[in-house]
């Protein structure tokens, strides 16, 4: 079977990929195109895309050699996930190990926000440091603080997990359907509103894709409030990031977290400029152990899809 990997994988897990079947792996910092993606699916038997890659609609024209799209992460919105049934394409994805290291950043942008210490460590590494002050920047105390949690799959209740047990915070979430079963104490709001106008920090945890895209703008980052904080894992687009820019400088919210944006991988020079914003390069599963483990997952779809089985994480 031809295998296309369309970026540069660790070590172990490029190893693993090419003893299993007939792989070329690109060596490229860029997404492939529509027209590039489909070209792929031309040539192979199966493609092991990540995000960046344009599955669009018009990628799946023609006769495709290719049945499965192995997406290398758990988020697949840049897969157009019907065009690819209609063709005739399968696509599955890696969920479960994503989940901890994601639910890591979150926390790392919560407590980054909070203490200002991405403003602290420019201050220092500009030589404007002078020394311990007792007011010098201040910041919000994270323990025993409010977590709303948008979102409660997988990675919205390792979140919540690591909110209550680790920094005793009070737990609410807002999901499309009722969650039921948690292993820590947290409660359901019945709207988002209501989620947003009762939290300290605000992190979004939903699938991108066209039902969330913008579900934070101007009118939810009110209800946020003044004195909390934003922080996003999930997907750029899911916030307005023009509305964002806005109230972070107008201090409508107190705070923001970025690991994912609008136009990834551009960033708004206005963000750039803003202090009251903690951004990071999309680190959310950025750790090696993590990525050979979403590779191996991968695998797994692939060497079942080629032993004619079903495939352990279909999302189509």
């Amino acid at each position: 079977m031809k295998l296309l990997v369309t970026r540069r994988m660790t070590d172990a897990a490029e190893r693993a990929l090419s003893d299993r079947f007939e792989t070329v792996i690109l060596d490229r910092k860029q997404g492939l195109s529509p027209d590039e993606a489909g070209a792929a699916m031309r040539e192979f038997d199966a493609v092991m895309p990540t995000l960046g890659d344009q599955f669009a609609a018009d990628a799946f024209q023609g006769d495709l050699r290719c049945k499965l799209i192995a997406n290398f992460g758990a988020g697949f919105n840049h897969i157009d996930v019907a065009a690819a049934a209609n063709a005739g394409v399968a696509v599955s994805n890696t969920p479960e190990a994503v989940t901890e290291a994601t639910a890591d950043i979150a926390l790392t942008l919560m407590l980054m926000t909070a203490r200002r210490a991405g403003e602290g460590e420019r201050m220092l590494r500009r030589g404007d440091w002078t020394g311990w002050q007792p007011t010098q920047l201040l910041g919000r105390h994270v323990t025993g603080a409010t977590v709303g949690i948008i979102g409660m799959g997988r990675i919205g209740k390792a979140i919540a997990r690591r909110c209550h047990l680790g920094f005793g915070m009070r737990v609410l979430f807002h999901n499309r359907s009722v969650v039921s079963a948690l292993d820590i104490p947290a409660r359901q709001t019945e709207s988002l509103d209501e989620l947003l106008t009762q939290s300290d920090f605000a992190v979004i945890a939903v699938p991108g894709g066209a039902a969330t895209r913008h579900l934070i703008g101007a009118r939810e980052l009110g209800q946020l409030g003044k004195n909390s904080f934003l922080i996003n894992i999930a997907r750029g687009d899911v916030v307005d990031e023009a509305a964002l820019v806005d109230a972070l400088q107008q201090g409508g919210i107190a705070g923001a977290g970025l690991d994912v944006y609008e136009r990834e991988p551009h960033v708004s020079p206005e963000l750039c400029g803003l202090e009251n914003v903690t951004l990071l390069p999309h680190l959310g599963t950025a750790a090696e152990e993590v990525r050979t483990a979403m590779a191996m997952r991968a695998l797994n779809n692939l060497v079942a899809f080629h032993e004619g089985r079903p495939l352990p994480d279909q999302v189509n």
